[in-house]
């Protein structure tokens, strides 16, 4: 899996958290679900891959951060007058 081009999600199935971790560990993806299909998600869960899979994350906050403008603002006090 990890010489393939692309790296969205991956599905481990296995009884074993030694085997899940290593999964965890070793996997060049974006997510890695145990016990599940790797296109199982919640909307407010990141989601998104490596590689050739696309650049960024989908999900609330991503969303969010996407749709928001950073700005700044700074108001100085005049000074009194002599």
């Amino acid at each position: 899996m990890n010489d393939a081009r692309y790296g969205i999600h991956a599905g481990v199935f296995t009884p074993s958290i030694t085997h899940a971790m290593r999964a965890w560990d070793e996997l060049d993806v974006g997510g890695v679900l145990i016990n599940e299909v790797p296109s199982w998600r919640v909307d407010n869960m990141p989601y998104g891959g490596v590689k050739e899979s696309g650049i960024g994350r989908e999900g609330v906050r991503y969303a969010m951060e996407y749709m928001t403008e950073i700005r700044n603002l700074i108001i100085r006090e005049s000074l009194p007058r002599p």
